[in-house]
């Protein structure tokens, strides 16, 4: 569970991203290009990652990642500058590739199948923590009157390190016993994976909900900002209200997943997103704004955990490849900002939210496509 803490630093990109734009002057999608940058090495890292797996085992993997994170925490406390940033990003978006792919089948080793969606709930609620906790260290970075050693909102960076340290720590003494593969996938071994219907439909619905989680993160602040002319300070709590009723919804789902089906609860889930990009498309209200938000981090809580669980449990023989496969989906985290923020330029935060709308819509079909059993 501190693995899925740390698994949560990849969420500072959107409040990050937003006071290196302040910072340097940045227009929406020059800025929006940190998250996707982010993102992008979802893409190019995940299944090598599920074959990294099989050779060297999932715990060692986990422990790597957490090293290329903490690095990636320690650039920034270096410098500023528009490249330091950059390579920072790429490298906190490697270290989370590599942990997102081999942590949620690690924790398969721990867990029974009939508990696994209830259990990488409670770990995003876990991590969820840690991402509604990014705005408010930044925020309390750049306003204190506290020595900061001239950091100010980069505060944040130190704090998240020293915690990197702390898990690999915690993780390098615990032991775990694996299950172990002597296959050698390939790439196109995994890629193949994407000809099932099911998977191929999984992967699209996790590239959707990292889309509407990141553009929220992303575009919130900036949403208040254009309608009611708040400062960056004040408008990043936006922010935080996303990632509150997130870990809310993280911490409810672990419990509700055990009693109601996956499928009728995903399909309330994005009933509650729906109805929030219809608010925000709307609403010039502070407290409106703040409800949809509410139901977006709500609604999106646990999509992941349904998800995710759902593919694993399609294909219980290549949980590592599948697993790869799954978290190539984050790339979705760059494919949506970008879009949203050429869409931002052109017609203001209403275009951001027409984006994410379709991610939702796209969701609200998978819905219809979630089995009961298990045998996908």
């Amino acid at each position: 569970m501190l693995c899925f803490f740390a698994m949560g630093f990849v969420d500072l990109v959107g409040t990050a991203s937003n006071y290196v734009q302040k910072d340097l002057g940045l227009t929406d999608s020059q800025a929006n290009l940190f998250p996707s940058l982010v993102f992008f090495w979802f893409l190019i890292f995940s299944v090598p990652t599920g074959m990294l797996m099989n050779r060297i085992g999932r715990k060692k993997t986990v422990l790597l990642s957490l090293l290329v994170t903490a690095v990636s925490l320690i650039l920034p406390i270096t410098g500023d500058s528009y490249t330091t940033m950059l390579l920072s990003f790429s490298l906190l978006g490697i270290g989370n590739a590599i942990m997102q792919t081999s942590l949620n089948p690690l924790v398969s080793n721990l867990i029974s199948p009939s508990r696994l969606a209830s259990t990488l709930t409670f770990g995003q609620f876990v991590k969820a923590i840690a991402s509604f906790l990014a705005p408010v260290i930044a925020a309390w970075g750049a306003t204190t009157y506290l020595p900061t050693f001239g950091l100010g909102w980069r505060a944040l960076f130190v704090i998240y390190a020293v915690i990197s340290l702390v898990s690999i720590s915690a993780l390098a003494a615990t032991p775990i016993e694996e299950e172990r593969s002597d296959k050698a996938s390939g790439v196109g071994e995994c890629l193949r994976l994407l000809g099932r219907p099911f998977i191929l439909l999984c992967f699209l619905g996790i590239m959707c909900h990292v889309g509407i989680d990141v553009g929220t993160n992303t575009t919130a602040p900036k949403i208040i900002m254009e309608r009611l002319g708040l400062p960056l300070e004040e408008a990043g709590f936006a922010t935080s209200v996303y990632f509150i009723f997130r870990t809310a919804g993280c911490f409810l789902g672990a419990f509700i997943l055990r009693s109601v089906s996956p499928k009728l609860f995903f399909g309330i889930s994005v009933v509650m997103m729906l109805a929030a990009m219809g608010m925000l498309f709307t609403c010039e209200s502070l407290t409106m704004i703040y409800a949809a938000l509410g139901l977006i981090g709500f609604g999106n809580s646990n999509i992941f955990s349904v998800i995710f669980s759902q593919a694993l449990m399609a294909s219980p023989d290549e949980k590592n490849e599948v697993s790869g496969l799954m978290i190539m989906g984050l790339f979705g985290g760059t494919v949506f900002p970008l879009a949203m923020g050429y869409a931002a330029d052109a017609t203001g935060q209403a275009g951001a939210v027409a984006v994410m709308t379709v991610g939702v819509a796209y969701l609200l079909y998978y819905t219809l496509k979630i089995k009961s059993s298990n045998n996908q």
